[in-house]
């Protein structure tokens, strides 16, 4: 009976520390998980073409620079979209996410399929990009994102 206490408590010493190593290792906050999750949902929107669902997740004023040097808004965006366009897939990998107050800025690089539509990663089109959320009555809206191509030498 003794032993069993002893490896009991061993167990359960084990469990703590590694909830807690988790926890401190990889531990995000409740609002940087909703964040990533909303990065990846809205690129998928844009995938889908799913023009009412992005205009829930864009802020009213939403605004881009995009990486032809324009700057658009959700009326510009859903324009196009309506004639058909369909914007070319991404891969975003989000380096920095940092808060302040009510606003996110989320930063990184993203990979954007080039026209031929080769699905060969190697080959897709490296970018950097700005996105910032604002956290409202409505949950957190992208207000503002900057995206530009780098030039590879």
């Amino acid at each position: 009976m003794g032993q069993k206490k002893i490896d009991m408590k061993k167990e359960s010493f084990l469990l703590l520390f590694l909830c807690l190593s988790t926890f401190f290792l990889f531990g995000q906050s409740k609002d940087e998980l909703e964040i990533r999750r909303l990065e990846k949902h809205w690129t998928e929107l844009l995938d889908k073409g799913d023009t009412t669902a992005l205009l829930k997740i864009w802020s009213p004023n939403y605004v881009v620079n995009n990486p032809n040097g324009k700057i658009v808004t959700p009326k510009d965006i859903i324009g196009i979209m309506k004639s058909g366009h369909k914007f070319p897939a991404v891969e975003r990998i989000i380096e920095n996410i940092t808060f302040n107050d009510n606003i996110a800025v989320v930063m990184g690089k993203e990979l954007q399929q080039p026209p031929n539509k080769t699905v060969d990663q190697k080959k897709w089109i490296p970018r950097r990009f700005t996105n910032i959320w604002i956290s409202t009555k409505n949950g957190w809206q992208l207000a503002a994102r900057q995206s530009s191509a780098l030039v590879v030498e």
